[in-house]
């Protein structure tokens, strides 16, 4: 199968399940699409056991598309960008010390939590699973994604000051996150301890260098912005910024998400303030509103249909569950230390804690860096956990955010 043609399959079936659900589900339209694809998987699965070779060629789609690569070095620049490009950077600033607190200070603290909690119930399951491999699955999980939290809460009653607190945090901790992600899996397959100076070495390297690349293509992006007049033109130099600036990011071994969400904060503030005409704004937002919108429901639909190539068991399944709890009480501890440490020089809103812990969705990219682990019986059961987490926070906690923020307004 070609790329043209899997790149057709999949946008055929973005339409058609987005077309179901507007008619029928009346879901948002990223819950809806996997919904359905996860629906369509399970189908295609059951008749599979009466039909062999029913479901091959899903699979065999599947398989070429490589999520992780496709997601990573891919879908995810233009969706970071899309996310920041309308999020007021003044707004970010008031809440700085808290998003700082949690997307750095809380994600290390998630790790170290979900790490050991669940190297000690993998264990007593009966998987013979290392402590650092478990550390590395706190770090892939433990980050909020960016493009499940955007796309859910646009839908959602959040109070400004806390849906800032949230979108700023998912667009910083997934950089943090993935960081952390590469350190740990460095030190698995070169199978030394890179030392406390190596991994802050590559810890600064990695985000601070990726900041600060953002930010020097982003004003080199603004600069062309500002001298130019056509909204073609200008649409053209914001996707070379974003996919220019991630492969170099890459190159460089620097965080591209980082990278991307600086250049994306400069250009959707100070560029669209001074270097773009009105007729640029609305056509520049249409145009990554729209990209955002395609890119979202395909990416959610792939989450969906992913189930066909997982291999899940009864035990799975039991580990599965009990990763939700792990997940969603490190996630409360994680954000309840940074808020009470900051609780002496500011006010937080009432349950603020409680909403950040069930509105902080896990979303592909933690199904992504879970896939490109080594190939080993670990990586295939840790795969499974992630995914069934994934699958819960976007449906369960996705569908619920609104009743569950009115449910704490009549507390």
């Amino acid at each position: 199968m070609g790329l043209f043609e899997i790149i057709a399959i999949l946008l055929t079936l973005s339409a058609f399940f987005s077309f179901f659900n507007y008619r029928f589900l009346r879901l948002p339209n990223t819950i809806g699409v996997m919904l359905i694809g996860l629906l369509f998987s399970l189908l295609l699965l059951a008749i599979s056991r009466f039909a062999p070779g029913s479901k091959e060629w899903a699979v065999a789609m599947l398989v070429q598309i490589d999520f992780d690569e496709t997601l990573l070095h891919g879908m995810l620049s233009v969706l970071l960008f899309a996310g920041a490009l309308h999020v007021n950077i003044n707004a970010l600033r008031q809440q700085y010390r808290i998003i700082l607190g949690l997307a750095t200070a809380g994600i290390i603290m998630s790790t170290l939590i979900v790490g050991s909690l669940s190297w000690g119930v993998l264990n007593l399951l009966g998987f013979n699973i290392s402590y650092i491999y478990c550390l590395l699955f706190g770090a892939l999980i433990s980050p909020t994604d960016p493009i499940a939290v955007l796309g859910i809460l646009k839908k959602a009653d959040v109070p400004k000051s806390l849906e800032i607190k949230i979108v700023g945090e998912s667009l910083f901790n997934d950089g943090v996150g993935v960081v952390i992600f590469l350190i740990l899996l460095e030190t698995i397959t070169s199978g030394e301890d890179l030392g406390i100076a190596r991994v802050l070495k590559l810890f600064v390297q990695e985000a601070i260098g990726g900041g600060l690349l953002g930010l020097g293509v982003g004003m080199l992006a603004y600069r062309m912005l500002k001298q130019v007049d056509n909204y073609q033109v200008e649409i053209l130099i914001t996707l070379g910024l974003v996919t220019g600036g991630y492969a170099l990011a890459d190159a460089l071994h620097l965080s591209a998400p980082i990278a991307i969400v600086v250049a994306g904060l400069l250009i959707g503030n100070h560029g669209r303030s001074f270097a773009m005409s009105e007729d640029t704004r609305q056509n520049l937002d249409m145009f990554w509103e729209l990209a955002d919108e395609v890119l979202n429901a395909v990416l959610f639909l792939l989450i969906g249909l992913e189930v066909m190539v997982l291999h899940y068991s009864w035990l799975n399944l039991a580990a599965a569950l009990l990763g939700i709890v792990i997940v969603l009480s490190a996630r409360l501890v994680s954000v309840s230390v940074p808020i009470h440490l900051l609780k002496r020089s500011r006010s937080f809103s009432p349950h603020v804690a409680k909403i950040l812990t069930w509105a902080g969705l896990r979303g592909g990219i933690s199904i992504a860096l879970a896939l490109s682990l080594p190939v080993s019986g670990e990586r295939d059961v840790l795969l499974a956990i992630t995914y069934g987490i994934v699958v819960f926070s976007i449906l369960v906690q996705g569908l619920t955010i609104s009743p569950f923020l009115g449910r704490l307004k009549d507390m």
